[in-house]
Formats: C-alpha cells, structure tokens, sequence
C-alpha cells in the first residue's frame, strides 16, 4: 500500500483556501441531483456552513490558521480518541510519530472489554507507512499498527508508550474499536433463503380492549396472526420513539422528542402491577365519564394522541403513587427499577428532567410549548437552576423514569411474544434520521448538534424546490471525540427486543444536505461523515444484538453508499413504484437486488389501491400543495404512465389472465387480480426480505402521510380497518391473507 501524504502551506487565494478548508471539514463542493444535473455550492453557502462548524472564515490567512490547528491537532496527538478498525486488516489501527522519531521502540496494550488483555513491543522502523504530513518543517509518519490475530471484537482500551531510555516517552490511550467484516443475518435469509413480513404502524392497531391506539398487548396479537395466517418471518412497525402527542404538528413518529426513548402510549396500562393495585387508579376507572372516555378514544376513526397521552399519563400518575411505597420499601421490584436506572443515568436523567421541566413550564404558562421559551437558566441542562430544579422536583423526575421502565418493558415481553408466536426473526423496530430540535435530545445533548443549519434535501420530482426537515445535523466531530457513544446507544436501544433494524435515510452516514440559516433549501450543501467508522460500528452492534439491519438508501444515492452497504450485509430498500429503468418501464423481478427488502410503499408513498386511483394526487390538490393546475395535470399524466408499465410488466411477468384489458386506463380501480398479480410480482423478486404494509395487504386507499402537509391532513392517525379480534373471521382480510400466503408458499418465503 502507498502512504498517502499530506502537506500544508499556507495559502494567499481566498476561493483556495475556502476550497481546502471544505474539504478537510468534508463540505462537497458539487453534488449531482436526482434529474443528473450538477449543482455548484454557492461560495456563501460554503462560508455559511464552515462558520456552523466554527471555522473562521474571514480571510484566506483566517482559513489558513483553522486548517493549519486541525492538521496539528490531529497529526501532533500519537493516537486519537477513538480508532475503529476492522479484523482485516482493511481498516487498520495506527499511531502518528514526528518523523525523527521513527527509530524508537513501540511498547502496545491491549485492555479487552471482558477482561484480560496483552501487549507487544514493535520497533517503529519496521513498522508500515501508512501517511506522511508536514506542517511547515514539522514533519510526521502515521505508522499501522499489527494486531493479534485473536482480537476479539468489541469496545477495547489500547495504550502505546514509546521512547529510548534516557529520553522524552510518550504515553497515549484511546478506545479501540473492533468491528466484523459483516453485520448479522439470520439463518433463514443466510444462505440464499428468502422471507417475508407485513409492516404496520403500532398506533394504527384497532382492538376491542385497548384506550384509543395500539398498544404492546395489541401487538402480540397481531404477531400472532401474521405469523399463523401469512406464514411472516417478520412484523416492521413505524419508530416508537417518544413524541409530543401533539396535533397536528407534533404527532410524527419521524421527528421525535427523543430517539432513545420510547413513546408511553404504547404502554398497556391494564398489565401494569401498580395500576392493578392502585386504589385512586381503580376507584377513577369505574367512573362512568372514564369509562366512556376510553370507549370514545377506542371507536373514534382516527387516533386522538392527546386525548390518549393525557388519559394514560393521568393513570400512570395515580400508579406512581403506588410504586413510590415500593421504592420506600426497596422491593425486588424497586430495586429492578433503581438498577435499570443506574445502568444508563447519563441518559435517563437529564431525559426525565426535561420532561418535568416541559410538563412544568408548560403548566405554569399554558403558551410555552417548547424549551427555546423557557426562562434561560433552564435552557441549559447544565446550570445550577436545571439542577435545583431536578432536586426540588425529584419525584416528578423518577415518575418519568418510571414510566420509561414500564414501556421497554413492555417492549421487551412483546418482542418475545413475537418470536414465540412464530415469527423468526421477530419484529422488524425503525430508527429515525431525525430528532426535533425542540425535544429533550437537542436540549440534553446540545453539544452533539450544529447550531445555524437544517437537515433537509435538495429539489426532486417530489419536491421541485427541495425540503427543509427543519432539525439540526449531528456533530462529527463531537461525537468522534466521544468515540461515538451516542451513536452506540442510539442504534443499540432501537435494537431492543427487534430481529431486525430500518435505519432511515441509511445515506447519513455518509452525508446529509444541510441548508444554512437564512438560506432556502435549494441552496444547501452535502457535508460528509465519519461513513466507515459508522457503518463499522452499526455492524458490531448487528452481531452483538443479532439484528438484521436494513438500509433506507431511497433519493439521491451514490454507488458508493449501496457498495458499502453491500460489502458489510446492510440489506438495500426497494420500494416497487421506484424500481423503474430509464425509459420507465418497471424492473423485471429477476432484476433486484438479493441484497434487500423489498416493499410494497411506505408510510410517505401512496398505497397500491390509492396509487391505482390517484388518490394520493387529489389530496395534495384538496391539501393545496400543489402549486397550479399544471402540476396537477403533470402528476396525473406520469400516474396514467406508471399504471401502464405497472400493466405491462404483470402481463410479461404471465400474472394476468389473457382475458383481461392491456389498457390501464380502462380499469378505474385496483381489482382482485391486480392485486393478487402485484403481490405475487414482489413475491418472485430474488430480494432477501419481502414486506408487505398491512394498508397494501387490505386494499386500503389512504397513506399514513402525505409528506409536505399538517393539519391538510390526518398524518399518522389513521387506523386499520379491521380489529385484531377479527383479523381471523373478517371476510376481506381472510381472503387476502390467503392470497399473500399463497405466493408466500409458492415463492420458497412462508415459514
């Protein structure tokens, strides 16, 4: 391998400077859209961004002197604060030298994460070159450091000490991350096996006994059928994350208070001991106005998060009563809780105290929604005034904690009910790319965000003058200095009592669009991240957790991105209306990936049934987010187009009776042979994973959003049309579970 080599001078050109210091900070100057356009950023919105990352960009002496501290900040420091690397080689451990101390003997300890460890000696002149960098007449070398072939994988301690006896040593540690070659895949898709699964959103689940939304004992239930009736590996819900339970803004289980945390509405408060043996929380229920509150959320057509988040946290609140008696005690149970607590305060406390100091703020001023409008020294999770709070509040702080315990819980108990069910690989949880940045995650952990810019996209066919999403980036560096700490954990409690992990927008971890504050979102940039070392990381924990992971690479994609997701066994996500060739006819099945899931829609995406009808069309008509009739006019001609080859290509697939019309204009709505042809198509493609959303499976017309609107529409609230009591005896979902279970069978997928 050829050393790679760095030099710095300083330089006198202001558009070169600015041009060497976007790509250290790794800001892309170009980026190609979606239509095969190139775009050239803005030098502005260059100069915009570096200053987001506190590069002073005033002058090409002031770009310099930045480039000149980050090159000697990371070529002056013997080892960084973290080194991934692979059991390859391919990624390898190193240690930086000034070049005239390559005669020096090396010593290496290794502390393991289990215990135990080793070390070695290396003379530092045989050691491999890797890099070279001069500062001036500073000169350095970037040596690879071996490592012993039974290197365990894991989160281990690595310590170098070097230097001659009589003169200057040097000690320097850091974490050393030891990563797989691939990410986990179960037995059952590993060795050219093939199965499927039905995605359905959690609150969606309608029953006979639960308040309002779907729930962890709802869940289970449907797990059951889905593996009986379907012959499913696999149930993929929507994130659980926390949200505000707030409409219509606030209700998007892709903008989430928190990541980390799940959403209590979930809980199924009936199975909880303390509510059992609360005596306020029993005496409320029979109430005849509590009672028919829960019977009205229960019926109503559409999942009302406020009215259920403020019944189930009344409930929760009169049962905290009861485990504060246990916490007094120190039961066995208390003593659960106080440990599960301790394993992870970092992150559970200063959540639970932004939610008593929402909850707080909130009832003392019934207009304050969000911390940016809370008295400043609350602002700062950090300040003396945080801290007095949480001590003058504490029971409020560990009710919230309490509640947190309850739901993973749960979660975990439904997790494995689902693999007792049947179901192989279990549930199938997604991460989101985003974290609101009025939520307790940017308030808790500021420090990990850039302030001054959006995540967003640029302009698509969807989308013709881009989208702002309206949250904060991550910090690469932050979090590299933190040896992605919270990275870990966010991928690992998303994996929790999952078989299987979505992670959404998979291209962040190779590069995000961000828009600067004060610039439209036309007029962003792709900044790139630490790539390897995440996707190296995401494939430790995969193995450690025995979670499958799925990469959502849908927009614009570089061939990059999908060859290494590729390389590590990151399924690829490939939505039917998308799998299109360049003159749009659609893809053959033989022609996918193996290398993916393969999906129906999504959330964002009209159904199969809706999209037939342009249902999705007319309610962004009727939502007025199209911008003139021209548009419409536009998106109903391409609709008769892709209907069309969708026609053509389940003719040519023999999936359609020779009787029937070759003219999609003449079939006003998705029929029963349609149906069962589409299903059948994505059944016979070579992709590992097939899922099905239980709104495709049914013949449902609406999608769960309609990306770009608000109170235009009721995102996220829709609830299925059948009950899971009656998923077994309802006549439509017994014939299409039939039929989906038939091409199950035929295609080598049902289990």
């Amino acid at each position: 391998m050829n050393p790679t080599s760095v030099s710095f001078e300083p330089l006198k050109k202001y558009s070169a400077a600015l041009e060497r210091a976007a790509r250290l900070w790794g800001v892309d100057l170009t980026y190609w859209d979606i239509f095969g356009k190139k775009h050239e950023v803005s030098e502005e919105v260059v100069q915009a961004i570096l200053a987001a990352l506190g590069v002073d960009t005033r002058d090409a002496a002031s770009l310099s002197a930045a480039v000149e501290q980050r090159l000697k900040a990371e070529w002056t420091q013997p080892l960084p604060t973290v080194e991934v690397v692979g059991l390859r080689g391919d990624a390898p451990a190193w240690v930086n030298l000034p070049a005239e101390s390559t005669s020096i003997p090396l010593r290496v300890y290794l502390n393991w994460e289990e215990g135990g460890g080793t070390d070695y000696t290396y003379a530092a002149s045989g050691m491999e070159v890797l890099a070279t960098c001069s500062i001036g007449k500073q000169h350095y070398v970037r040596l690879r450091i071996p490592l012993p072939a039974e290197t365990p994988l894991g989160y281990h301690t690595m310590t170098v000490e070097g230097g001659l006896p009589g003169k200057r040593q040097f000690a320097a540690s850091t974490q050393l991350i030891v990563t797989p070659e691939r990410a986990y895949q179960p037995a059952c898709i590993s060795d050219g096996g093939k199965c499927a699964g039905v995605g359905v959103s959690l609150y969606s689940l309608r029953s006979q006994r639960n308040w309002g939304c779907g729930d962890f004992t709802d869940l289970p239930s449907f797990c059951g059928w889905a593996a009986e009736e379907l012959g499913c590996a696999f149930v993929a819900l929507n994130p659980l994350h926390l949200i505000a339970n707030r409409l219509p803004y606030n209700a998007s289980p892709y903008l989430p208070v928190s990541t980390y945390f799940k959403n209590f509405i979930y809980l199924d408060l009936e199975r909880v001991p303390e509510f059992q043996r609360a005596v306020w929380a029993q005496r409320r229920m029979t109430d005849p106005t509590v009672r028919q509150r829960v019977l009205q959320l229960r019926l109503k057509e559409q999942v009302d998060y406020e009215g259920v988040a403020e019944l189930k946290l009344g409930m929760l609140a009169l049962s905290f009563l009861e485990f504060r008696h246990e916490l007094r005690a120190r039961s066995p149970r208390a003593l659960a809780f106080l440990e599960w607590c301790a394993s992870q305060e970092d992150l559970i406390t200063p959540f639970a105290t932004f939610c008593a100091l929402d909850r707080h703020m909130h009832k003392r001023n019934r207009d304050v929604w969000v911390w940016q409008d809370w008295p400043r020294e609350y602002q700062d999770p950090q300040s003396p005034a945080v801290a007095s709070f949480a001590n003058r509040h504490k029971h409020l702080v560990q009710f919230y904690r309490w509640v947190q315990w309850l739901v993973f819980d749960q979660l975990q108990e439904a997790g494995d009910a689902a693999r007792a069910a049947g179901l192989e690989i279990g549930l199938y949880h997604d991460l989101a790319l985003a974290t609101d940045s009025c939520g307790a995650d940017v308030w808790a952990q500021r420090d990990f965000f850039v302030t001054g810019c959006r995540v967003g996209a640029p302009p698509d066919d969807f989308s013709p003058d881009g989208q702002d999403w309206a949250f904060p980036p991550p910090h690469a560096e932050r979090h590299r200095r933190d040896a992605y700490r919270m990275f870990r954990e966010s991928i690992r409690r998303n994996m929790l009592a999952g078989g299987a992990l979505r992670i959404d927008h998979v291209m962040r971890f190779f590069r995000l669009y961000w828009i600067p504050m004060g610039f439209s979102a036309a007029e962003g940039a792709y900044v790139r991240d630490d790539a390897e070392n995440l996707v190296r990381i995401l494939a430790l924990e995969s193995v450690r957790n025995q979670v499958l992971v799925v990469g959502e690479d849908l927009g614009t994609v570089e061939p990059a991105t999908r060859e290494t997701l590729e390389k590590f066994g990151i399924l690829s996500y490939r939505l039917f209306f998308f799998e299109r060739d360049e003159a749009g006819a659609m893809k053959m099945p033989e022609h996918y990936p193996a290398e993916a899931l393969v999906a129906t829609s999504t959330h964002d995406l009209p159904t199969i049934a809706g999209s037939w009808i342009g249902r999705d069309i007319e309610a962004r008509d009727y939502a007025g987010l199209l911008p003139d009739h021209a548009v419409y006019q536009h998106q109903w001609a391409a609709r008769r187009d892709l209907k069309q080859h969708i026609l053509d290509a389940l003719f040519a697939e023999g999936l359609m009776p020779d009787h029937y019309t070759r003219r999609a204009h003449e079939i006003p709505e998705l029929t029963g042979e349609l149906h069962n042809a589409v299903i059948g198509y994505l059944a016979r493609t070579p992709a590992k994973l097939f899922q099905v959303n239980q709104e495709d499976l049914i013949k449902q017309l609406d999608q769960q959003n309609l990306p770009g609107s608000t109170w235009q529409y009721p995102n996220w609230q829709r609830k299925m049309a059948v009950a899971v009591e009656d998923l077994r005896r309802d006549a439509l979902a017994r014939g299409c579970a039939a039929m989906l279970h038939h091409w199950l069978k035929e295609t080598g997928r049902a289990r």
